[in-house]
């Protein structure tokens, strides 16, 4: 059965930076750090190809990532988007890659970045050789008016998604969407907890919502 998989790419042994990068979640690319929490569920759901072994060739790959300078490791973020831990190009113990919220893999840019000072608020950088500096922002195009006769129509895509499938919407749907005009996005999740665990819960999804620069955006309620 495992060799069928493996015929049919289903299933592997091992996994490379360039493909963790190319399948990189879009909500997270501005920020460039995804929690390594996040990142064994995508290998484990199917939102990624699936691993033999996801835990221990996470640990293994990502340990060589990090020393080779594909990638960076951060954990403990702080609010300027700082980290108290922060390894790139360096050596990293196994130990150090533990699959929790508070550990993050870190695209090359942003580890770089942080690694001359900077923090995940300071715009966005691009590569340049060994130089890191400023993405230039691109000149507004003005957006041609409707030829006579052309008639748009709206899409609305309405439905339950299972937990899953998250991670993929993201990579599959969303992008086609982006090829019309005035796309909107609204989100309406809710979970139900114990009296004891929601006001923990609430805390660190609010920092959440932060560290995605979304505080104005979006609500978070009780009922």
């Amino acid at each position: 059965m495992i060799a069928a998989l493996k015929s049919q790419a289903l299933l592997n042994e091992s996994v490379g930076a360039g493909y963790i990068d190319r399948n990189w979640p879009p909500a997270l690319k501005e920020s460039g750090a995804w929690p390594l929490s996040s990142l064994r569920q995508s290998f484990l759901n199917g939102a990624l190809t699936r691993l033999i072994d996801p835990d221990t060739v996470l640990r293994i790959k990502i340990v060589e990532f990090v020393s080779k300078g594909d990638f960076g490791l951060a954990s403990r973020q702080k609010p300027d988007g700082t980290y108290d831990r922060l390894w790139y190009s360096e050596p990293v113990s196994q130990d150090e890659v533990a699959f929790e919220a508070g550990v993050f893999l870190l695209r090359k840019a942003t580890a770089k970045a942080l690694k001359s000072g900077a923090t995940l608020g300071s715009p966005s950088v691009v590569e340049t050789g060994d130089v890191i500096s400023p993405e230039p922002k691109p000149e507004p195009v003005p957006t041609p008016e409707p030829g006579p006769g052309i008639q748009k129509r709206t899409l609305r895509l309405v439905g339950t998604i299972p937990p899953e499938l998250w991670n993929r919407l993201g990579t599959k749907i969303i992008p086609k969407l982006k090829s019309g005009d005035d796309l909107k996005i609204e989100i309406d999740f809710s979970v139900s907890l114990n009296v004891e665990s929601i006001r923990s819960l609430e805390t660190d999804l609010r920092q959440a919502v932060e560290d995605l620069g979304l505080g104005g955006k979006i609500r978070i309620e009780q009922s």
